[in-house]
């Protein structure tokens, strides 16, 4: 599968993953102007549907565009399947409880459908890859990053567990969470931080996610150690 990243201007971001038949979305934006722009994003690399949303954490930047997939269901006659733990569920089903309400004549394709697939820290399937969950700590919340073969995805992080750091080993490509360059931040790891995980790892490529205003894209391109690398909206590989 190949990997497609969108970042929102510097905060919200997700991670699209485009398999051979369809498409799963990591993540569902802060809003759903925001959603709707991932989507289209997805439109311009793959015309395959979308099939999956699979949530790092129920934070609202991560959350809040969860209502625009309600084309989906629709489309593909019957709720779409979010994969999430049980407290971010709980949180979905609070914050959209208008959608598990009974449909009405006439409602589909305005009410998003959503059918949970509840995940802790074993790794499952989808796509035909098994994805496994690394658990990460986001200031005074955990939270989820994934690794899918030796690719893994860890946004919104300050804190990366021991036995998380034992997951994450032996990577050929790391997204990580560098919010600003050095100024403590306490739900994010900084750009010197992440450069210690980086150090510690060794992934073959790591890009850097969730980076604010207070970075520039030149600068850092020529500071960063040549093995790691800002990311940037539409940025792509394959694995």
């Amino acid at each position: 599968p190949g990997l497609y990243g969108y970042t929102a201007e510097g905060d919200p971001n997700s991670g699209v993953i485009i398999g051979d038949d369809s498409v799963v979305v990591v993540d569902a934006q802060a809003t759903p102007a925001m959603a709707a722009d991932v989507i289209a994003r997805i439109r311009t690399v793959t015309d395959k549907p979308v099939r999956h949303v699979v949530l790092t954490h129920y934070h609202a930047d991560h959350l809040f565009g969860l209502d625009d997939v309600r084309v989906f269901p629709h489309r593909l006659g019957g709720p779409l399947p979010i994969y999430c733990e049980t407290h971010t569920e709980n949180a979905v089903r609070t914050t959209f409880a208008y959608a598990f309400e009974p449909w009405k004549e006439g409602q589909q394709g305005f009410v998003p459908k959503l059918a949970f697939k509840r995940i802790e820290t074993e790794p499952f399937e989808v796509l035909g890859e098994t994805i496994t969950p690394i658990p990460l700590i986001h200031g005074h919340f955990h939270v989820l990053g994934f690794r899918i073969g030796n690719v893994a995805y860890c946004t919104d992080v300050s804190r990366i567990p021991p036995t998380s750091m034992e997951l994450l080993r032996g990577l050929d490509l790391l997204v990580l969470d560098a919010l600003r360059p050095t100024k403590i931040h306490a739900s994010h790891f900084t750009v010197e931080e992440a450069l210690e995980v980086v150090e510690e790892l060794q992934p073959k490529q790591t890009y850097f996610t969730h980076m604010s205003h207070d970075m520039d894209y030149e600068r850092l391109v020529q500071e960063l150690p040549p093995s790691v690398a800002p990311a940037y909206d539409g940025l792509s590989f394959s694995f």
